[in-house]
């Protein structure tokens, strides 16, 4: 999947998987996953998707600070 923001690419073919999480079962609806990545230039993202019922009905790109990636980490 690939989203500009703020004239931004974060695209998840060209940056690095660090760290995958899912919650929840397969086909749970209030599962869901989320997977932190690194851009090539150094940005942090999350790739979410999820059941009806969960944080991320549908799938997209959410820009992670660096200074809350270390607070991602240690809750995942």
């Amino acid at each position: 999947m690939k989203k500009i923001i703020c004239k931004k690419e974060y695209d998840t073919e060209t940056a690095t998987l660090i760290k995958a999480y899912a919650f929840g079962e397969l086909g749970d609806p209030a599962g869901y996953e989320e997977d932190l990545y690194q851009t090539p230039e150094g940005l942090y993202f999350l790739h979410v998707g999820g059941g009806e019922a969960s944080p991320y009905p549908t799938e997209d790109i959410l820009r992670l600070a660096k200074t809350k990636v270390k607070d991602w980490m240690a809750n995942h």
